[in-house]
């Protein structure tokens, strides 16, 4: 077990988690019991993090993403996590770049800027110019960071094999999660993801029918020099979007209407990113969603990206329109249509429980309805009722939370309806139609046309099978097999039962009224075969542990 192991890092995670204060944490690792895991309150969790470093405050961020997992106050919590900390020395960060080009710096760069203009837990990026005079960014890879991920990542797994054997870990399969987590955390390591992942974005938004492409940028990546510990791109020069001066930069435009052009522009871009490509920007939050000096939005870090399959789209779709109907029975059905989980689930109480949820909204406009706080709260009714669905649903929940928030901070007349519904009815029509609603019908046609010719054969085919008494049914029905063994089990068991007693009985009456030295060697054989028989049938009831 990892706890065996005596390297500093490990007893100084474990200082952290005992000095904090995290009592089933301390029970666990000093070999008490613990069968009830208990979360530390989010401020102590918060705390807990930060100190370990910046590879957890990472894991952290990470597990704001998962609203089927932790509560709401656990989510908002997580969600203030910042990965900023202290840039490392440029001569530290000169001797990664010089090991990652293939030329010399010097032949690479006319210059660039020593000072970061951003750190983080992972990189920091500097500002520079290549030698043709274009600016670029280049995002470098703190120095050894490939060497303490490993180890914290053996850590987390180790301690998510100790929940695991807990009730709560079963549950909710905490190793997988661990996985799950560390897996995104080794891809943080390697920068040519992101950088592919911004080239299928900027791709995807280069057209589109909903917004105008040349308002929103994605920045050009510079694959010649772009290595897994460093990723250099196009230098896009604005600020952060809710810092943006529109009253002194406004291209002649009212102020007001820029900021409900600008709400419009990212609602379209990410509602296309969501519902039509299936890939999206996963983390829109302040920092990440820039204007420009030239007054276009930019999209940037998209290491974290989620993605959605047609199904999945389809099913959120009209879960949207479910909350705007709040309609509970409709919201129940969708999420069992998401679940990944096969335990059996009562619909009644599943129904009485979004039905509760969403009743506290009957009394307020469509405009006083924040959505994303609605989904993370379907979310967390599902995680109530034991239903297990995708990863992607927190990535989901929380991309339209911080869009939401984002917007709404810009613009705080938002009314998130008005800037769905034409794109609703859009998505609907082309469902429908397709995008060529003559080749769409011709194809329905031909279907109607299958099934009117095939449908009289197969009603003669049913009838005849029932007339002549040769239709057979093939049902099967989940969990018999196990009902069968523990049928078998109690018939066993009384047979037995009711063998020992009438040995019992038998013994008492021959004991009664032997005669003679062979009857009462009977009895007491009688007597001993029943005890024997007696006391296996109880250590078998006590073995199986179904005493109760």
């Amino acid at each position: 077990m990892f706890l065996t192991q005596t390297v500093p890092r490990q007893r100084e995670i474990i200082e952290v988690l005992l000095r904090n204060g995290w009592d089933y944490m301390r029970r666990l690792l000093t070999g008490g019991k613990a069968d009830e895991p208990q979360l530390p309150p989010p401020a102590v969790l918060k705390n807990i993090l930060v100190d370990l470093g910046p590879v957890y405050i990472k894991l952290g961020q990470l597990m704001s993403t998962r609203p089927d997992l932790l509560s709401g106050a656990y989510i908002e919590e997580l969600s203030t996590l910042q990965d900023e900390v202290p840039p490392v020395p440029w001569a530290d960060v000169e001797v990664v770049i010089r090991k990652q080009l293939k030329r010399p710096l010097e032949e690479t760069f006319a210059t660039i800027n020593a000072i970061a203009v951003a750190a983080g837990s992972i990189a920091q990026t500097h500002k520079a110019t290549l030698v043709d005079g274009r600016e670029v960014a280049l995002k470098v890879q703190r120095p050894g960071i490939d060497i303490t991920v490993p180890q914290d990542i053996a850590l987390i797994q180790g301690i998510a094999d100790l929940v695991a054997r807990t009730e709560f870990g079963q549950n909710y399969e905490i190793k997988a999660i661990a996985e799950e987590f560390t897996k995104a955390l080794e891809d943080e390591l390697d920068f040519t993801r992101e950088a592919s992942f911004t080239d299928q974005l900027r791709r995807n938004l280069s057209q589109s029918r909903w917004f105008d492409p040349t308002q929103l940028v994605v920045a050009e990546i510079f694959w010649d020099l772009t290595t897994p510990k460093l990723l250099v791109m196009e230098w896009l020069n604005g600020g952060p979007l809710l810092d943006a001066d529109l009253e002194s930069d406004n291209n002649g435009k009212d102020p007001a209407e820029k900021r409900k052009e600008i709400t419009t522009l990212l609602f379209r871009a990410f509602f296309q990113q969501l519902y039509i490509d299936g890939f999206f920007h996963a983390d829109p939050h302040p920092g990440n969603l820039f204007y420009l000096k030239d007054g276009r939005v930019a999209l940037l870090d998209c290491g974290m990206v989620g993605r959605l399959d047609p199904r999945t789209q389809g099913i959120l779709i009209e879960m949207l329109l479910a909350i705007v109907d709040l309609d509970a029975q409709r919201c129940a059905q969708l999420t069992l249509q998401l679940a990944e989980s096969t335990q059996p689930v009562i619909m009644v109480k599943l129904e009485n429980d979004y039905d509760r949820m969403l009743r506290k909204y009957y009394n307020l406009s469509v405009s006083q309805i924040n959505f994303s706080q609605i989904i993370y709260e379907l979310l967390q009714v599902a995680r109530n009722n034991k239903i297990r669905l995708p990863s992607n649903m927190g990535l989901y929940a929380k991309t339209l939370a911080n869009l939401e928030g984002v917007a709404r901070g810009f613009n705080p007349e938002l009314n998130f309806l008005d800037e769905i519904q034409p794109l609703l009815t859009d998505v609907f029509r082309q469902q429908l139609l397709g995008d060529n609603p003559v080749r769409s019908l011709l194809r329905t046609a031909l279907d109607v046309k299958s099934l009117s010719l095939q449908s009289p054969r197969l009603l003669e085919f049913l009838l005849e099978r029932i007339t002549s008494e040769t239709l057979q049914w093939n049902i099967s029905l989940r969990g018999l097999d196990s009902l069968r063994r523990t049928t078998d089990d109690a018939a066993n068991r009384l047979s037995f039962s009711i063998l020992v007693g009438s040995l019992i009985m038998g013994a008492a009456i021959i004991s009664s009224n032997a005669r003679t030295s062979q009857l009462l060697l009977l009895s007491n054989v009688l007597f001993a075969t029943a005890s024997l028989l007696g006391l296996w049938l109880i250590i078998s009831i006590l073995r199986s542990g179904r005493l109760r």
